[in-house]
């Protein structure tokens, strides 16, 4: 599935974050937008895996585009 994501930079943390606002509780950072991005792709990936072990339901996306 393909998320939304929000990208900001912290000038007190000195790195780039990454909220995925359909994913409670779902981001991730990096020293660069780009290396942000990819972990924050990994982070997706690992809350959607935790969300079906435990039998949670994965939120649809907000803009309903599939296939992430």
């Amino acid at each position: 599935m393909n998320y939304c994501i929000v990208m900001k930079y912290s000038a007190k943390e000195n790195c780039y974050i990454v909220t995925v606002p359909d994913l409670l509780g779902c981001m991730a950072d990096g020293r660069t937008p780009n290396e942000a991005f990819e972990n924050v792709k990994n982070v997706i990936s690992e809350w959607i895996e935790t969300a079906r072990a435990a039998s949670r339901k994965i939120p649809e996306t907000s803009f309903g585009i599939e296939n992430f």
